[in-house]
C-alpha cells in the first residue's frame, strides 16, 4: 500500500515515482518479442522519470517565471504518464 504522507516533499515524492517507474519499466521489458511493451513502456519511462527531474530544477529556479516553467512543464509530463497508463491498462498490457 501506498503511503501518501503530506510532509514529504514534492521532490521526494516525484523521486519515488520515478523509481516506482523503472521498476515497472524493467517488468515490462521482461517480455520476449513484445514489441508494443518495449515502445509504451520507453514512452512510459521518459514522461514519467521527466516529473521529477523539472521538479528537481525548479528547485533552483532564477526566477518566479522559471519556477513556474519547470512545474508546468512537470504537470504536463504527470498527464502525458497518466495517458501512457490508461494506454497499457486499456490495451490490457498490465492489469488495473
Amino acid at each position: 500500500m501506498i503511503n501518501y504522507n503530506a510532509n514529504i516533499s514534492i521532490q521526494e515524492r516525484t523521486e519515488n515515482f520515478a523509481i516506482r517507474v523503472i521498476k515497472a519499466y524493467f517488468e515490462l521489458n521482461k517480455r520476449p518479442f513484445d514489441d508494443a511493451a518495449k515502445i509504451l513502456s520507453k514512452q512510459f519511462l521518459r514522461s514519467g522519470t521527466s516529473i521529477g527531474a523539472n521538479c528537481s530544477e525548479a528547485k533552483y529556479a532564477q526566477s518566479n517565471k522559471d519556477f513556474i516553467n519547470k512545474y508546468s512543464i512537470a504537470l504536463k509530463e504527470a498527464n502525458e504518464t497518466i495517458y501512457w497508463i490508461k494506454i497499457m491498462i486499456k490495451s490490457e498490457l498490465v492489469s488495473k
